[in-house]
């Protein structure tokens, strides 16, 4: 019986590539492209998951003969990834929605459907490996070859008992390979310039989708200093993240960073530089792959581009995570994903409180 897959297509040129290199591969190959938004959804008008995107999906799967389908998730992608952006902000906190569409949409509607349709894998075009750990006795998720792509990060969610499904192809390549791959096949996707944005604010009015899609209004209040002195006024909590400096509007006479965001009593505390520095994490909605009931060492990172460093990681009996870091590391923000690494191997992470 010939190997099976999935491919999750989304009309750009890693996915279109993913599904070629499986081909190749000796895999029967069935496209996927996730219908993510309902006619009438309050985003703004340039989305992905839009026709032209299924439309270039479409075109890559029809020269590469494959079967094509639009699976529409938007119900799922409304409650797991919209709703919980918003929940976040409005709790002070900055969301990281690509990590929540991959734990509940291209790792757990995705690998649904390809037991539906009697398939054995799910191919994504993210740059990351999957190995099985002999050290851990498991599928383990490890950081890809590219370096400057890996989204290791986004993807600590995926549980050992999922990576024995999933296929990574671009993990051993570089991106400019992947283009060049593309470019050879006559891909409609191989010049496709990335997105840099969330997909359903592609504006980057975060502030402006979230009062869209909530109806509600978020009011002005106190902006303090670390000593609860009054600097000045904010215009909403949703507008602001800790480490910021642009935009605030308040002038004090050197520069001053956000450094807390208290959502019970609408204030926002501005500090230094130094401020903004601490050397502990505690993390929920955790996912391991190891038994960290005790200290371990580890490597961490506490955002996409931050630079994993060294620390002691272990969860309590309440399931909640811990990272000691060995030097302070700047800009914590809650809401953002705190990921452990045993060398390029995820051993796990969770959601920063």
């Amino acid at each position: 019986m010939a190997k099976s897959a999935l491919i999750a297509m989304s009309g750009g040129v890693d996915s279109s590539t993913a599904a070629l290199l499986m081909q190749q591969q000796g895999y029967s190959c069935v496209g996927a492209t996730m219908k993510l938004f309902r006619t009438g959804d309050i985003v703004c008008e340039r989305t992905c998951g839009a026709p032209d995107d299924a439309a270039d999906a479409a075109a890559v799967a029809a020269r590469l003969g494959m079967e094509h389908h639009v699976f529409d998730f938007s119900e799922q992608f409304r409650e797991h990834v919209m709703t919980q952006f918003v929940q976040t902000y409005e709790n002070a906190g900055t969301p990281n929605p690509c990590i929540e569409c991959n734990r509940f949409l291209k790792f757990g509607c995705m690998i649904e459907k390809m037991h539906e349709l009697g398939l054995e894998h799910v191919v994504t075009g993210h740059y990351a490996r999957v190995e099985y750990d002999e050290k851990y006795g498991c599928f383990a998720l490890k950081k890809a070859v590219d370096a400057a792509k890996d989204q290791t990060y986004f993807l600590y969610t995926l549980t050992p008992e999922q990576l024995q499904y999933v296929r990574f192809p671009l993990g051993a390549l570089e991106k400019a390979e992947v283009r060049r791959i593309a470019e050879k096949n006559g891909f409609v996707t191989a010049k496709k310039k990335e997105s840099q944005d969330i997909c359903f604010v592609p504006d980057g009015d975060y502030a402006g989708f979230i009062e869209r899609f909530s109806g509600k209004s978020f009011p002005e209040g106190d902006f303090t200093d670390m000593q609860g002195n009054v600097l000045g006024t904010h215009k909403g909590l949703i507008h602001y993240t800790i480490g910021q400096r642009k935009g605030l509007g308040v002038a004090v006479g050197h520069p001053v960073y956000v450094c807390r965001i208290n959502a019970e009593n609408n204030t926002v505390t501005l500090g230094e530089n130094e401020d903004l520095y601490t050397d502990s994490v505690t993390a929920r909605r955790v996912n391991l792959i190891t038994d960290l009931r005790e200290p371990v060492r580890v490597l961490a990172k506490i955002r996409y581009r931050h630079k994993e460093q060294p620390a002691a990681a272990w969860q309590d009996a309440d399931g909640l995570l811990h990272v000691q870091f060995d030097e302070p590391q700047r800009a914590v923000t809650k809401g953002q994903a705190v990921v452990l690494y045993d060398g390029d191997t995820v051993i796990g992470g969770g959601e920063i409180l």
